[in-house]
């Protein structure tokens, strides 16, 4: 029986105890703090210059409060923040070129395996990228928000409001591994953060739809380094983080070159979906630092790069 890189991965050395990974992935919230501190540090790491859009200029939404100018038109002034003080200020609506960006963050049970080989969950990583990746768009001017879930937005403490949004997530407890389905506005961008071990078929009708309403964006495979190297030898047990059946392996080193074959399959599948719908695929490793597939996405967002490859 060979080993299917969709289902049949754990290794039990790293969680013995049964049902650990939806423990793992239900207590998100509970390692929040520490989470929401490593994205603040892999977003303070990223140059990050591409973005920036956000200037005064036509549109409904404020931007900012500014002093008054000699020469300008009287009416500009905004006479209730004026009032406040001695000083006129005029109020600045944001110019409407800022990009909607929808994150989608795979925090199922699936995502939560570690090996020793790696510091985080998946989960945890997933989740340090998607909050990372909100914080310097929104510095560079632009907006997000959850796919399926919440309004792209423009705040200053979008971290700590997105974080609430993926806690509640993985609270729920879905075993959903795909994207959902969700209505989306013009030129909007997804970045889709999960190790992708889904029906392909089923991940490449859905990102034919977002293609279809004009969305593009970037695919991030997350593995742990065990799931690349396949490290297991002699007798072993692998259980199904979704529930399903275990699998014993007599010598777990004889099955690594059919598996090792599958996944190279399954990922190159996976990048033929992404690149005919327009979207841009990349892996990332849970052993190597967050900032590089940060860095990655963003400089494939800004350069339009096909497809890269971090880990």
């Amino acid at each position: 029986m060979a080993v299917n890189p969709a289902t049949d991965w754990f290794d039990p050395q790293s969680a013995p105890l049964a049902g650990l990974e939806a423990t793992a992935a239900a207590g998100l919230a509970a390692r929040m703090p520490r989470l929401l501190a490593k994205a603040r540090e892999a977003a303070g790491s990223l140059v990050h210059g591409a973005h920036g859009r956000r200037r005064a200029g036509l549109g409904e939404t404020f931007w900012q409060y500014r002093p008054f100018a000699a020469g300008e038109a009287a009416q500009r002034i905004d006479w209730r923040r004026s009032a406040r003080g001695d000083q006129l200020f005029v109020r600045e609506q944001e110019w409407e070129a800022a990009i909607n960006h929808f994150l989608w963050v795979d925090l199922s049970a699936g995502m939560a395996f570690k090996s020793r080989l790696a510091e985080d969950y998946k989960i945890d990583r997933a989740a340090v990228l998607g909050l990372a990746l909100a914080e310097v768009l929104v510095r560079g001017g632009e907006r997000v928000g959850v796919l399926g879930a919440s309004a792209p937005l423009a705040a200053r403490n979008v971290m700590q409001r997105l974080a609430l949004v993926f806690a509640e997530q993985a609270a729920a407890g879905s075993a959903v591994r795909l994207p959902p389905e969700a209505p989306l506005p013009p030129r909007a961008k997804l970045l889709l953060i999960s190790d992708f071990f889904c029906d392909v078929a089923a991940l490449a009708a859905r990102l034919a739809a977002y293609s279809g309403a004009g969305a593009r964006g970037a695919l991030l495979m997350v593995l742990d380094p065990a799931e690349e190297s396949f490290p297991f030898e002699g007798e072993t047990l692998f259980r199904d983080p979704l529930g399903g059946e275990p699998y014993h392996a007599g010598d777990a080193r004889l099955l690594r070159t059919k598996y090792t074959q599958e996944l190279s399959e399954h990922r190159e599948a996976l990048q033929g979906a992404a690149r005919k719908a327009g979207f841009q695929f990349l892996v990332h490793h849970t052993d190597r630092p967050a900032s590089e597939a940060a860095l990655a996405l963003l400089m494939g967002l800004t350069e339009g790069a096909e497809a890269a490859r971090w880990g």
